[in-house]
């Protein structure tokens, strides 16, 4: 290995480390407000891992071309590493965010779910009471049409009772005038 290339590699360490204690001091990554402004960070996350995977396999790749193969692998590895962190801590809030607004939704959907119970047993208990009352209407007429069936049937009784009573006074009152006229007959003989 030459000397430019392990002084080049060396600059970069330091670069590296000089970027990961300013890292230790930034601020945290901004909390999302809204489900878009959490899938853009989410995205953003996703894109540094990707980043560092492409640029931990390059670096592995340029390592075993140098002579201190494992060093390399080593720094590789922290700079990849670093890279993961970074991306987590971004992705974290992100993360929170929408675990959050998934929670709230469900208790929303919860709460929803109970009012739409209550209002359907209310609705059931006013079509069970509306059910009753229809039936019990239903039933108090069938008996008022019995009830006038029955009076009808014993008008009717009465009634064929009365007209078998006049034609048995009239079959009578025949039978008395045929043998008063039939004795006046047998008389006037």
């Amino acid at each position: 290995m030459s000397v430019s290339g392990w002084l080049g590699g060396f600059s970069l360490c330091l670069l590296c480390s000089g970027a990961v204690a300013g890292d230790e001091a930034a601020p945290p990554p901004e909390v999302p407000q809204t489900l878009e402004e959490a899938t853009a960070q989410r995205a953003r996350a996703e894109a540094m891992r990707a980043e560092a995977e492409r640029l931990h396999t390059d670096e592995q790749a340029r390592c075993y071309r140098k002579f201190l193969v494992n060093d390399c692998l080593i720094e590789a590895k922290k700079r990849y590493t670093e890279a993961i962190v970074e991306a987590r801590r971004l992705d974290q809030p992100a993360r929170e965010f929408e675990r959050e607004a998934k929670r709230q939704e469900l208790a929303a959907k919860e709460a929803q779910r109970a009012v739409d119970l209550a209002r359907r047993e209310a609705e059931q208990k006013e079509s069970a009471e509306r059910y009753r009352s229809e039936e019990a209407a239903k039933a108090a007429e069938r008996e008022k049409k019995l009830a006038d069936k029955a009076r009808q049937a014993e008008e009717g009784r009465r009634k064929a009772a009365a007209d078998e009573a006049r034609r048995q006074a009239k079959l009578e009152k025949r039978a008395k005038q045929d043998a008063e006229r039939a004795a006046k007959k047998s008389a006037s003989q």
